[in-house]
């Protein structure tokens, strides 16, 4: 709530955190500004023992953002969760672990701020595709723009056996 002057929000709270999740820490931050209307980042994860908490928020515009479950070992394993992220509703997203992530810009100039439990580690980057048919998300707006990269993930196969946090070895994709 704000007034005639504008608002404070706070971003983040290390004890409210810590009681969220208990022996977790920031290690990261990360800014980004996509610039296009519909304009789609991801679907991005890391695989263990480098897997990532992520808070997100939207600083600047209106994003639609999703979340996949790749935890081999959930009841929700393959289902998304999407919500609208914007400056105007000033709300947050966590992100567990073993979670694919990405969004689309639902208007022009979109800056999205990343709290994360662990550092990047290249070496450990994975994805899945955006289109693909077994994730079944509705984007709601035809792509404008997406990387050849999110563009190269495989479709996820019937051999996929989601992201083990224990064994790297299964977390293969194809």
């Amino acid at each position: 709530m704000g007034d005639k002057r504008g608002y404070l929000e706070r971003l983040y709270s290390e004890d409210e955190f810590t009681e969220l999740l208990p022996g977790e820490n920031i290690t990261q931050i990360n800014q980004t500004r996509t610039n296009q209307r519909g304009t789609v980042r991801g679907m991005h994860f890391q695989y263990p023992p480098h897997s990532e908490i992520k808070i997100i928020s939207c600083l600047e515009g209106e994003v639609f953002d999703v979340a996949v479950d790749l935890r081999s070992d959930s009841p929700t394993f393959l289902q998304r969760h999407c919500e609208i992220l914007s400056s105007d509703i000033g709300k947050s997203l966590l992100v567990p672990e073993r979670f694919a992530d990405g969004f689309q810009t639902l208007s022009e100039n979109c800056k999205m701020l990343y709290f994360h439990a662990s550092n990047y580690n290249q070496a450990a980057e994975g994805g899945v595709l955006a289109t693909d048919p077994k994730l079944k998300i509705e984007w709601p707006l035809p792509f404008t723009y997406i990387s050849d990269r999110d563009m190269s993930y495989a479709p996820i196969d019937s051999n996929f056996r989601g992201i083990d946090k224990w064994n790297v070895d299964t977390a293969e994709i194809n």
